[in-house]
């Protein structure tokens, strides 16, 4: 799944890239990749108090020499930005804000989602860099739940109307501003959309586990039965490679691109996991939750409100679109959870 780096005439140099929320989950293996790739590459962080604890989860898989730099900047900020992006070729914008599922708290990600986007490619613009990759999520494509189950595209557009938890919220709004403004400035700068699924695989430290602790959970034998919902999961290495590649690809501007992988209920996650880790998953539910009992549970708890919706609901999104502009390929999903489970087991992050 590798992509070979074929350097442009008349540069020497490698080619640098600018990671945003270079301690996330997703931004920490974006740039072990791209170090691996040859690029040079440039991170993100609010602090720089954080740049010790980056730099030693790095080393964890590549060794970065000089060719990784940290930079202060926030996404609730404007300082810091152009100086960040001064002199980079091409942008990863994977940083975005999590928080609970409390319907109340729905309008508190979305400052920082979209505004941040909108900080990041004004100064990409700026700059000069060529091509800006944006991390939405396949929500962002996704039609209303009052529909019935369907295959959706990167042609659909979510519902403005539909009442979804916070996260998503802000992930819909921030990708369709990153558009509006795009379509605005007229410059040579790209812009592509990456929209991923449940994002699962191994970590590099215990401090950035990000979607990942769903498999912890299950794990720890905090889950007492399966929930009548399903994912469709893609694995962080397939995910990074994803951005790479249309980061790259002469006709990716301008496009949005569906990173997912196979559609799992609960059930047969925790069946994966049994299956082949042993004693291990000894704790992982083998029960099934009815929805009643859900529904219950959720008058208790916000952020379990906020997936009712998804009961029973088989949403699929399609690939076929990076596989075939790309030649993206995601790896079998029972790999991706196998590997998820056993590097939080041997980093102790369960």
């Amino acid at each position: 799944m590798n992509v070979t780096l074929t350097p442009q005439p008349g540069i020497s140099a490698p080619q640098t890239v600018l990671v945003t929320g270079g301690t996330g989950y997703l931004g920490g293996w974006c740039i072990v990749e791209l170090l691996r790739r040859g690029y040079s590459v440039r991170t993100t962080v609010r602090s720089l108090s954080k740049e010790a604890a980056l730099r030693a989860a790095v080393a964890t898989s590549v060794d970065a020499g000089a060719r990784l730099r940290v930079a202060a900047a926030d996404l609730t900020r404007d300082e810091g930005w152009d100086a960040a992006l001064a002199g980079c070729d091409y942008v990863l914008h994977v940083a975005s804000p999590l928080g609970g599922g409390d319907p109340k708290d729905k309008e508190s990600l979305v400052a920082p989602a979209r505004d941040g986007a909108l900080r990041v490619l004004r100064a990409a613009t700026k700059a000069g860099a060529r091509r800006v990759v944006m991390t939405s999520a396949a929500t962002a494509a996704t039609p209303a739940m009052s529909g019935p189950d369907r295959v959706s595209d990167e042609t659909v557009w979510f519902d403005p109307r539909e009442d979804v938890d916070p996260y998503r919220h802000s992930k819909r709004l921030a990708e369709r501003a990153a558009y509006d403004f795009m379509r605005n400035y007229g410059g040579a700068t790209t812009l592509t959309t990456v929209l991923p699924g449940a994002v699962f695989g191994p970590i590099l430290t215990v401090d950035s586990k990000g979607s990942t602790e769903v498999i912890g959970r299950l794990l720890q034998g905090r889950v007492p039965a399966n929930p009548h919902f399903g994912l469709q999961i893609v694995d962080v290495r397939d995910l990074v490679d994803l951005h790479i590649r249309a980061m790259t690809a002469p006709g990716a501007g301008g496009e949005r691109f569906l990173g997912v992988g196979q559609f799992l209920w609960m059930s047969e996650i925790s069946r994966t996991l049994r299956a082949q880790l042993g004693a291990a998953a000894d704790k992982v539910p083998t029960r099934d939750m009815p929805d009643f009992v859900f529904r219950s549970l959720a008058l208790f708890d916000a952020s379990l409100r906020a997936m009712t919706p998804r009961l029973g609901r088989t949403q699929i999104h399609s690939a076929a679109k990076a596989q075939r502009l790309l030649a993206w390929q995601p790896r079998p999903v029972a790999a991706t959870l196998i590997d998820c489970a056993r590097s939080l087991i041997s980093k102790k992050a369960i």
